[in-house]
């Protein structure tokens, strides 16, 4: 028998040129790799680079007009100014190899039991809108591929950035083989929710003690409930303190003990998970990477 394998998905074009004072930290898309190399908890075999998303995948997610205007960089001033970033080629291409990604670590999971993402988690991406960083919904792309090809019954979707899952959970509202599950700051972006399959609205400045107890009294009941034979799991570390767009008082610690239940609960009930990194907007960029960084270590620690 084959000897699993982790699989990261990265590719250089993750690291997006941005303007000056940009409040996205493009840099940690290079830095983080650069962090897991150094220290050793991942060697170059471990890494992928994927290759261009189909519009087949695009279009099972997305609808055709946005698709159409989104490529040919025709969206409207507004449209444009929701999602974060000034519209190129070049981010386009950035966010279909970002997708494949995580549709080529859905197929990796299954194989191995897990399956990372350097970047991913673009959860403000609707069917129909980007918004919030993101243009394209990399989770809903690897789900209803999965769906599609009849590789799974029932996925679980666990989304822990400090954001709610809002355009994930407006593509998935009528589909009862994907639940949602979005623990976010209740008063934070998005104004207006969607509606999750189950969410849980965190107050601001909540800290480790609080929040893990709520995590810990919905996971578990949440997968006994759901039953799910595969999960997404979208890792923000905007929950730490000191995070610029997070409200909430959690500590690095804190942030590994939330990453140390769900990894455990998957790898104890031999549920296939992907991890897509999410948000992070730290003022202290060390605190950013650190985060980030305990993923990666307590997928080898708890999976190999």
């Amino acid at each position: 028998m084959q000897t699993p394998q982790l699989r990261i998905a990265w590719a250089p074009e993750y690291h997006h040129p941005l303007p000056n004072n940009h409040r996205f930290p493009m840099e940690k898309y290079s830095l983080l790799p650069e962090q897991l190399l150094y220290e050793g908890t991942l060697e170059e075999k471990h890494f992928f680079t994927p290759t261009l998303l189909s519009e087949e995948h695009i279009l099972a997610v997305h609808d055709n007009a946005y698709w159409q205007n989104l490529k040919s960089l025709n969206l409207s001033p507004q449209e444009a100014r929701r999602t974060g970033f000034p519209l190129s080629d070049e981010l386009i291409t950035r966010e279909r190899i970002i997708a494949q990604g995580s549709l080529q670590n859905a197929l990796d999971a299954l194989e191995n039991g897990i399956a990372c993402n350097i970047s991913g988690g673009t959860h403000h991406a609707f069917s129909y809108k980007g918004e919030g960083f993101c243009l394209l919904n990399d989770i809903a792309i690897a789900a209803k591929f999965l769906l599609k090809e009849k590789k799974v019954n029932q996925i679980l979707v666990i989304d822990l950035d400090v954001h709610q899952g809002d355009g994930t959970a407006q593509i998935f509202q009528n589909e009862p083989k994907v639940f949602t599950f979005s623990m976010h700051g209740e008063k934070n972006y998005p104004l207006r929710k969607e509606k999750s399959d189950l969410d849980v609205g965190l107050p601001d400045g909540i800290s480790d003690q609080a929040y893990l107890q709520l995590l810990s009294q919905h996971l578990y009941p949440t997968i006994e409930r759901v039953q799910p034979d595969f999960i997404f799991y979208q890792a923000g570390v905007d929950i730490l303190a000191h995070d610029k767009l997070g409200r909430l008082n959690v500590s690095i610690q804190g942030c590994r003990q939330r990453d140390k239940m769900v990894l455990e609960v998957a790898k104890n009930n031999k549920i296939p998970i992907t991890i897509s990194m999410g948000g992070g907007y730290n003022k202290y960029i060390q605190h950013l990477i650190e985060a980030h960084a305990n993923t990666f270590r307590l997928v080898q620690e708890i999976f190999f």
